[in-house]
């Protein structure tokens, strides 16, 4: 009974942080945006004249939506059509399964590890659900009979092919280094410290490997500079073209749940998950309770998610778009052969490392 408690609580912390934070997103992107274009953004929805600058938004967005016609264009399969915004935004809450937000902490007289499924095979488990979303965004262009959303929906197949090489060879050097497919054990080492004093945090053991990892994973979101599945100067608005109402806004909460979920991964692999720097679970646990700990760890982990989630906003706003024979030669060309050169590079050092330590 209370296992059955504790994971209903932690599978419910978990959907509410990426539904509340992806639709928080959709504010933040357009007040973002404002801000480096010097204008005013959002400014209009209002209760009795109190706009709460702007947040009222993404609410009047969802009943707009909701109200919205669902129109499902001539010709097209219309079960597809429908099933297609379901399965792209399924992968993103699915994959979040395995973030860990915590470290196994004593709450309330039992022991809770803060990750909704303990599996050991985390990682290959989010780079598996991850890449379905293609499914989604596939089936959704080719089910809408328009030639302009196939042409969206081949471009993305092809484009997070390209970028899902990269992301699945990236990984490697971090596996070498922590030697675990958990990502709670992988937050767990990093917790150690290099040289007495610099934490162990994957951009320390793996700088290449997070700038190649991130660059990967903001392709595999489909926006700009990598937003080519949705040019809308070549193919009007790619693989959603004929979608409207609540099935276009799944495909739009899909995007942001994935920058949710990749600043999830980023922050477990390479920034420390929970970890605080310098500072030990142990040594928490020695003056708070385990309650306080976990919320503390929480709130670290949704600091550096947030601060990654502003990141992936500021690159959005700041690159144009690539043009798609510059894309495939950055994906095919440049990123994967440097994250060959990774691993070949990781595995060196770690082999000399071990020579010097005499293992």
């Amino acid at each position: 009974m209370a296992e059955g408690i504790i994971l209903a609580v932690k599978i419910a912390i978990a959907v509410l942080f990426v539904l509340n934070l992806a639709g928080l997103l959709t504010w933040a992107e357009r007040r973002q945006s404002a801000f480096m274009q010097d204008r005013l953004g959002p400014n209009r929805a209002n209760v009795f004249g109190v706009t709460l600058i702007g947040l009222l938004h993404p609410v009047a967005d969802g009943i707009k939506m909701m109200m919205k016609e669902d129109f499902v264009p001539a010709g097209a399969d219309r079960i597809v059509h429908t099933l297609a915004p379901f399965i792209a935004l399924f992968p993103a809450f699915v994959a979040f399964a395995v973030i860990p937000f915590g470290d196994r902490l004593p709450i309330f007289g039992y022991e809770v590890n803060l990750v909704v499924s303990e599996i050991n095979v985390g990682l290959l488990f989010v780079v598996a659900v991850m890449s379905l979303a293609i499914f989604g965004v596939f089936l959704g262009g080719w089910a809408s009979n328009n030639k302009w959303s196939l042409l969206g929906a081949l471009r993305s197949a092809a484009q997070m092919i390209s970028y899902e090489v990269t992301l699945g060879l990236t990984i490697i050097g971090v596996l070498m280094v922590y030697q675990s497919l958990r990502l709670d054990e992988i937050v767990r080492a990093q917790g150690d410290l290099l040289f007495g004093f610099i934490p162990k945090w994957g951009i320390v053991t793996q700088p290449l490997g997070f700038l190649l990892f991130f660059a990967a994973a903001m392709a595999e979101t489909k926006r700009t500079p990598f937003d080519l599945p949705e040019g809308e100067s070549e193919i009007v608005a790619g693989y959603f073209l004929e979608y409207s109402g609540m099935k276009w806004g799944m495909f739009f909460m899909g995007e942001f749940a994935e920058i949710v979920v990749i600043a999830g991964v980023v922050t477990s692999l390479f920034l420390g998950g929970w970890q605080i720097p310098w500072v030990s679970t142990a040594a928490l646990l020695s003056v708070f309770p385990g309650w306080l700990v976990a919320l503390i760890q929480i709130g670290v982990f949704s600091v550096k998610v947030v601060i990654l989630c502003w990141l992936q906003l500021t690159v959005r706003w700041t690159l144009p778009r690539f043009r798609y024979d510059q894309l495939m030669r950055l994906g095919w060309k440049m990123l994967l052969p440097i994250s060959l050169a990774n691993i070949f590079v990781t595995g060196a050092v770690i082999l000399l490392i071990q020579h010097f330590k005499g293992v």
